[in-house]
């Protein structure tokens, strides 16, 4: 019998520092720096235990499973599908630490499209100025796939995002790119995130972002693989104060019956202040 799939986001919970403050998407740098301390080998443990025990776990494949997590892939969901998934994403920062947290049901519409419904995006905070956890929107997504990954020469998605919350609203829009080699699998998603937030949605700010993933399946139940991104910060959407990061590290997804696990560790390569040096997102898929 397999371990619970609870078991990772606990083994993660465990290692996060006690005391932290939460970054804002437009780069506002905390005040203090103090590094979080035995992280980076505790993340790393845990996910080489992980890809251990699902090495030798025995259950058929789900087909609906992500081999990425700051990845989409080009396939859409089946149409009459219905799936849950849950993001738990933990950032570690010099003097701050936030948990982000979502919950998506996601339908399959038609062979090639998807629309997907994500009812609270919020985070949990415990810092000196603040403690507790904070809602911070709800959000509508859609998919349609206009070529395979297997057939074609490349598989190819549109995405569009609309989430809105209080004095909050955003788009998110996606070209999503795959091609698969046998068991290899490569992805590209170029991003581009319009934000308008306070009182009269006065304030408005824009990213553009790059990722890069590569995953091999080791087997039909588990593949490991890397992810890369790359992001462009645009306060107020002035080139003059953009802010470039880039992010790359591991990731390993296992796939049980009705059910898939990723989870992606991921390291700032660019040391921007008040920017996460660490990132570790966990996504848990059931179908219903």
């Amino acid at each position: 019998m397999c371990p619970a799939p609870w078991f990772v986001a606990t083994a993660l919970s465990r290692h996060a520092p006690n005391s932290y403050r939460p970054t804002h998407s437009t780069g506002t740098q905390p005040s203090t720096a103090v590094r979080p301390t035995g992280f980076q080998p505790a993340v790393f443990k845990i996910a080489l235990v992980i890809a251990a025990v699902m090495l030798f776990c025995q259950p058929s494949a789900f087909a609906g499973a992500r081999h990425f997590t700051f990845l989409y892939e080009a396939p859409t969901a089946a149409p009459g599908s219905f799936e849950i998934e849950n993001y738990a994403t933990t950032r570690f920062a010099n003097a701050f630490t936030d948990a982000v947290f979502r919950h998506e049901l996601e339908i399959g519409i038609t062979e090639h499209f998807q629309a997907s419904i994500y009812f609270a995006n919020w985070d949990y905070t415990r810092s000196r100025e603040n403690r507790g956890a904070h809602y911070g929107s709800s959000s509508l997504e859609l998919i349609y796939n206009l070529t395979n990954p297997v057939a074609a020469p490349v598989g190819v998605s549109l995405y569009q995002e609309l989430s809105a919350g209080r004095r909050t609203f955003e788009s998110e829009t996606k070209l999503i790119a795959q091609k698969n080699f046998g068991p290899l699998i490569l992805a590209y998603n170029l991003t581009l995130e319009a934000e308008w937030e306070d009182a009269g949605l006065r304030e408005h700010n824009g990213e553009v972002q790059q990722a890069f993933g590569a995953s091999y399946e080791l087997s039909p139940r588990v593949s490991v693989g890397a992810e890369m991104l790359h992001e462009i910060l645009l306060p107020a959407w002035r080139s003059s104060e953009a802010e470039n990061n880039f992010f790359l590290g591991p990731n390993v997804s296992y796939r049980g019956t009705g059910w898939f696990a990723t989870v992606t560790a991921l390291a700032q390569t660019t040391r921007t202040e008040g920017e996460p040096d660490y990132q570790v997102r966990l996504i848990f898929g059931v179908s219903l």
